[in-house]
């Protein structure tokens, strides 16, 4: 599955949208804590695409048991066609940016990038385990979430 970014901000909240739609019509409930932790890596993957590249992006959801995939494994993408790599950072105290790689690495259990065709696709996968082993991973993602919306609509 997969959805076109345009170059906006307002994308941002499109694509929670869209992704979140995608995740409950594969059986993952949307108040579910893998649900809202893959909401907001989807944020934190679109915002960078969006903000740090100005470029078009392609967002791509793979959830176990949808065509095929690998069972147990939730998969995210964002391509754009921008050649520079990602570069983590690291927010120094009420700083409003700077953290979401940090996240992404905080929250999958794996991560990277890859280069693709002019650009690059910037990847994460999430391993679904029972609800208790996520929750208190969902609970930090809920609670950063409500800091990071409230930095990128004020951007």
């Amino acid at each position: 599955m997969q959805l076109e970014i345009r170059p906006d901000p307002a994308e941002v909240g499109r694509a929670r949208r869209w992704a979140r739609s995608r995740l409950a019509g594969s059986g993952i409930a949307v108040d579910e804590p893998l649900a809202e932790t893959l909401i907001l890596l989807v944020s934190e993957l679109v915002t960078n695409a969006v903000v740090h590249t100005g470029c078009p992006a392609v967002l791509r959801l793979s959830v176990p048991g949808v065509l095929g995939e690998s069972i147990g494994t939730v998969r995210l993408e964002v391509a754009d066609s921008s050649a520079r790599p990602p570069v983590p950072r690291h927010a120094e105290g009420d700083e409003t940016n700077g953290r979401g790689l940090e996240l992404v690495d905080g929250l999958a259990d794996r991560w990277g990038w890859n280069p693709e065709g002019a650009g690059k696709s910037i990847w994460c996968e999430v391993d679904r385990c029972t609800q208790g082993a996520r929750a208190g991973v969902a609970y930090a993602a809920s609670s950063y979430e409500d800091f990071a919306y409230e930095a990128y609509e004020a951007v």
